[in-house]
């Protein structure tokens, strides 16, 4: 499996490439190995010293959008810590910058009660400002509803844990790309459970996360996965299962790849929805 999940990823990052807009070098091999590393990284968390995307650099406005949907910890959050990095990552290359982090929440708790369950108010100094995602004014996006913020800002990341879940008798792993369901307002996606969003489980939820990503994913500049504590679960529920202590950190600029090394990391085949995307 893990075998297979590496030969995956080799497709994404030579996609990532593809789609690169960086000046052509003489030297090829010098081109493709940095553009490696400016797609994907990973290392020890305590070595991880964030690298932010192109576009962060001397941006006014930042979008972060981070795994906190539920008052619960880690691994069914991504980590305060890592989220810190993240920010003073992306100070170091715009320091006048206004870091907006955005989520919107997956249970009956108000959203500024379960982010500062878990702590994100010691991350709101100056500059950095909490915002719920379902109070802001949406706009279309092809066939989806989203923020309209998600096109006023110079770069935006998505901030996210790794979750793997059984739906339907297929895994389903969440990472950078599901994280970004937390944008969608409940209130338009909403079905059986007014606080998720289930119209975007159908008619198949591997098929609607692919559309996620080809509409709103594809404005992120950049994804980070949080392995420091990863999710298993046996069943369905994304806040019910078991932790794994894997210590590690994945980021880079194209979401699929950063995605598709966490699933090697990990020894996980890729979820049905990223392999659609080859």
């Amino acid at each position: 499996a893990q075998a297979a999940a590496h030969r995956q990823l080799d497709f994404l990052l030579a996609l990532a490439r593809n789609v690169s807009q960086e000046p052509k070098k003489q030297d090829l091999d010098a081109h493709c190995c940095h553009l490696n590393r400016r797609v994907l990284q990973d290392c020890r968390f305590e070595d991880f010293r964030y690298e932010p995307p192109r576009a962060a650099h001397q941006a006014r406005r930042v979008l972060l959008k981070p795994n906190l949907g539920y008052p619960f910890p880690p691994p069914v959050t991504v980590s305060i810590p890592v989220l810190a990095r993240v920010i003073e990552g992306v100070r170091r290359v715009a320091p006048r910058a206004e870091i907006l982090i955005v989520e919107g929440v997956c249970h009956a708790l108000p959203a500024r009660e379960i982010v500062t369950r878990l702590g994100l108010p010691q991350l709101l100094t100056e500059g950095v400002h909490f915002l719920d995602a379902d109070t802001l004014p949406a706009r279309q996006y092809g066939a989806l509803w989203a923020p309209a913020l998600l096109t006023e800002v110079d770069c935006r990341i998505s901030v996210a844990a790794y979750k793997k879940t059984i739906l339907n008798g297929r895994p389903l792993i969440s990472a950078s790309i599901k994280n970004l369901y937390g944008l969608f307002p409940r209130a338009r996606y909403r079905a059986r459970s007014p606080h998720s969003r289930g119209q975007l489980h159908r008619p198949d939820i591997h098929r609607r996360i692919a559309q996620v990503y080809r509409e709103i994913g594809v404005l992120f500049n950049g994804a980070v996965v949080d392995l420091r504590l990863t999710f298993e679960s046996t069943d369905w529920r994304p806040d019910r299962g078991r932790a794994r202590e894997i210590g590690q950190v994945v980021w880079g600029e194209h979401l699929p790849a950063v995605d598709a090394r966490a699933c090697a990391i990990m020894g996980d085949l890729l979820p049905e929805y990223l392999t659609a995307l080859e």
